[in-house]
C-alpha cells in the first residue's frame, strides 16, 4: 500500500498525512486518509512523486 503525505506547495506545510486516496471534483480535492476520514480542500495537484509518497498542492 501506497500512502502519501500532502503538502502545499507554496510553504510545504503538511496538509494531511497517512492519504491512501485523492478525489477530484473539478476544484474540489478529496483527502482520504487510512482511518477513512476526509478533508476536503479547494485547489489543484501540482505534483504527485510516487517514489517519494508526496503530493504538492496549489490550494487556498
Amino acid at each position: 500500500m501506497c500512502l502519501a503525505t500532502v503538502q502545499r506547495s507554496d510553504d510545504n506545510t503538511v496538509i494531511c498525512k497517512n492519504v491512501s486516496r485523492i478525489d477530484v471534483d473539478g476544484e474540489k480535492l478529496i483527502l482520504r486518509d487510512i482511518m477513512g476520514e476526509e478533508r476536503t480542500i479547494i485547489g489543484k495537484i501540482l505534483m504527485v512523486d510516487l517514489g517519494n509518497s508526496l503530493v504538492k498542492l496549489d490550494c487556498q
